[in-house]
């Protein structure tokens, strides 16, 4: 795991957050579970796994009785934003909920400290410019809830105009109502993935830009290209996936993959907790 990752559990220690386990019940949420609690980075709170449980888990998040929810290992991610939708509710000022991985890929320099942050790869199938720009926002939000300076790339097939169609188009359409709603927010676009986090690729491509070569926010134009890449980065560069994590909701949830890992889910609890502290 990332060392910037574990400096989270001790970041944590100082307040640890309560955070409600529903499917208690699976042996890889009691391992990782135990290894949290034992780390004192978080109060873990496990339910009994049944029908009911993820609506129970969220309940407990509206009522203050926790401050984060990690579920999804034995159900869809349909059940776990149905919850957070009909119980948890969305944040104030928030219109589009949003996902989004860390990712940790052995052997990586660039990003945050050899870590990325993935955008949207688990919800939004095909969003349009305005959807697109909430989550630039929502991600950079949650990569500063981390303690990043976020450095956000909106990726394409192409950069900078190198190549057209209505994809690129729409990525542009996005950057401008970031830049105009958000001007703080550094950000570029549209860049292809190398473009935007390989220094001398991103020199040559986008000498001017702001982010290319170092971008440690990447989003990608839709829930095709997130998800396959995420799955890339994953299965063929040996990386972890750590999420995916829900923005936009009144409180933190993390709707993990129902084929994580103990490693997995130490990780996205420990991201999740973090946004905790900051929301």
């Amino acid at each position: 795991m990332n060392q910037h990752i574990r400096d989270l559990a001790k970041i944590l220690a100082s307040n640890p957050p309560r955070v409600v386990f529903p499917e208690g019940d699976n042996h890889i949420i009691q391992q990782a579970a135990r290894a949290l609690e034992e780390s004192g980075a978080v109060q873990p709170v496990l339910l009994d796994g049944k029908e009911d449980a993820i609506s129970r888990g969220a309940t407990m998040l509206t009522s203050g009785e926790a401050d984060v929810m990690v579920a999804g290992i034995d159900h869809p991610t349909k059940d776990v934003l149905r919850a957070g939708l009909k119980i948890v509710g969305l944040a104030p000022d928030i219109r589009y909920a949003s996902s989004f991985f860390v990712i940790d890929v052995p052997q990586f320099q660039g990003g945050e400290r050899g870590l990325l942050l993935f955008a949207d790869c688990g919800m939004n199938i095909q969003p349009n410019a305005e959807q697109l720009a909430a989550i630039a926002v929502a991600s950079a939000d949650s990569a500063a809830s981390l303690g990043w300076k976020p450095r956000v790339a909106m990726l394409s097939y192409s950069t900078k105009g190198s190549a057209g169609g209505d994809s690129v188009e729409l990525v542009t359409q996005a950057l401008q109502l970031v830049k105009t709603e958000q001007p703080d927010i550094l950000i570029d676009g549209e860049l292809q993935l190398d473009a935007a986090i390989v220094p001398a690729i991103g020199q040559k491509k986008s000498p001017d830009s702001p982010v290319a070569g170092r971008a440690n926010v990447l989003v990608f134009p839709d829930l095709d290209s997130g998800n396959i890449a995420y799955k890339l980065a994953e299965h063929l560069a040996g990386g972890h996936a750590y999420g995916p994590i829900l923005q936009g909701f009144a409180r933190p949830i993390s709707d993990l993959s129902r084929g994580s890992s103990v490693d997995d889910v130490i990780g996205a609890t420990l991201i999740t907790a973090s946004m905790a502290r900051t929301s």
